[in-house]
């Protein structure tokens, strides 16, 4: 037991260094900006916003900013500290979360972190600087804290804090009392059907549910307050982010990038098949709850990968023996091969932050429209900003309050008419597409050179082109509205 108790904790420290550098990412998300920026403005301002101060189709509308302490944390890391200090935190706060789903994982360290690797690689379309991350990890340590509570019930004493932070993080929250009570209807489905005695069931069922009811009563401590009840199922239901925004489509697994989703997905089939005990219902409808989640939106893939990986290890067989290291390694030199194999990785994670961090401002220019952003910072023009929906969060945060955007990435504060016409009127020169312009009073549209929007104003007289590049063009209203 003391064998396998060092050898988890030796293979957990070579998942920590290896994983810190696997989840390492640019600082690069197209919403990454308007996060910094709303931080910026909570900052000076000493209050969360609660209408709209950045854009001029919703200015001064509602707006409920449930991210508001995600900015924060962005800001202040990326103001003191630079990206750098960003792209570590998230690398951390995401490698966190995998530890956790390591340590749940019934199977021997070697098997647990090899699958842990795999949920890993299956997850890495939604890994990076972004508020999705704190509800990876804090939905990890939920499922942990959830388990662990049926041999210690003083455990599940931590959820409310844990929910209560993860509220005021993230709109993800909801998926907190979800599990939950998947997990109790689980342990209905045991009782009745004799599968877990009533006696062993009842209690920790009348525990979860009245810690979900807790959590529930928690829901108002937030700067928008009981607004936030409604906020997740009114963000699942607009037709329009499913239609735009690539988080939100089903995984194509023509792309190799969710290949490995597919393949964890295959493993969980056949585990779940071949398992040599059933699965229990408290596991079984959680599962199926996030395995139809991951497949209707590549977001989801994460919270598949915390309730899939620990299925798929409970299936192995435990009495097979397996070495976790190679046979040729004798006793003597293990711990200097473990040992080396350890600072290998620790300088490969250093190097992978400081490789990110030095990279930080070409990826930027190369995603993002850098010098047509400063000429319109010199420039001065008009402030009706209509920008190209991905670089909407990095005009805001370059160049509010001077100039006020069209739309940017908070697709649940414009709706689905305005982020139809925001990504319509870019995509494809339709009839009326000039009367958007128009209704709207745009003066000034930043754009890439190859939209059909960009060649339509090209063409229209009443548009000039005091900017472009390869990467982008500015357009300025040339004769005023009437």
């Amino acid at each position: 037991m003391r064998i396998l108790a060092s050898k988890r904790v030796l293979f957990a420290a070579v998942l920590l260094f290896g994983l810190l550098a696997m989840t390492a990412r640019s600082a690069t998300d197209p919403d990454l900006w308007w996060h910094l920026r709303t931080g910026q403005w909570i900052v000076e301002n000493g209050r969360v916003p609660h209408t709209d101060p950045f854009s001029f189709t919703r200015g001064g509308s509602p707006w409920v900013s449930h991210e508001w302490l995600s900015g924060i944390i962005f800001y202040e890391l990326w103001s003191h500290a630079g990206p750098g200090a960003l792209i570590v935190f998230s690398s951390i706060i995401t490698t966190a979360g995998f530890l956790l789903l390591y340590l749940r994982c019934p199977a021997k360290p070697h098997w647990a972190a090899a699958l842990t690797v795999l949920g890993a690689a299956a997850s890495a379309s939604s890994w990076g600087a972004r508020p999705q991350m704190f509800t990876f990890t804090l939905a990890s340590l939920l499922l942990w804290l959830l388990e662990s509570a049926e041999r210690r019930p003083h455990l599940l004493l931590w959820v409310p804090p844990l929910f209560l932070l993860w509220l005021n993080l993230h709109a993800g929250f909801a998926l907190g009392p979800a599990l939950l009570v998947l997990y109790a209807l689980g342990l209905v489905f045991e009782g009745s059907a004799g599968a877990t005695p009533w006696s062993h069931a009842r209690p920790i069922i009348l525990r979860v549910l009245a810690i979900t009811l807790v959590c529930l009563a928690l829901v108002p401590l937030n700067p928008s307050g009981a607004q936030l009840y409604r906020y997740p199922l009114a963000t699942l239901r607009s037709s329009a982010m499913r239609s735009y925004i690539v988080e939100w489509f089903s995984p194509n697994f023509h792309q190799a990038l969710y290949l490995p989703f597919l393949l964890t997905l295959l493993i969980l089939f056949v585990a779940v098949a071949y398992s040599h005990s059933p699965l229990k219902a408290r596991t079984l409808l959680p599962l199926i709850f996030v395995t139809f989640a991951a497949l209707d939106a590549v977001r989801h893939i994460p919270i598949f990968v915390l309730l899939a990986i620990p299925t798929i290890a409970a299936a192995l067989p435990s009495s097979q023996e397996f070495s976790a290291w190679p046979r040729p390694v004798s006793r003597k030199t293990a711990p200097l091969f473990q040992s080396a194999v350890i600072a290998f990785l620790v300088l490969f994670a250093l190097l992978r932050w400081t490789t990110l961090a030095r990279d930080q401002p070409s990826r930027e220019s190369a995603l993002f429209p850098a010098k047509a952003v400063s000429f319109l910072e010199t420039a001065h023009e008009p402030e009706r900003l209509f920008a190209y929906y991905d670089w909407g969060g990095y005009a805001i945060w370059k160049l509010n309050p001077e100039y006020r955007v069209f739309a940017d990435g908070r697709a649940d504060l414009y709706g689905n008419d305005l982020l139809r016409q925001a990504v319509d009127t870019t995509a494809q020169l339709h009839d009326g597409w000039q009367s958007v312009l128009d209704h709207w009073k745009v003066d000034t549209i930043l754009l890439p050179p190859s939209s059909a929007l960009a060649q339509g104003l090209l063409l229209d007289p009443r548009w000039v082109s005091p900017y472009r590049d390869r990467q982008a063009i500015v357009f300025i209203r040339g004769e005023p509205l009437r």
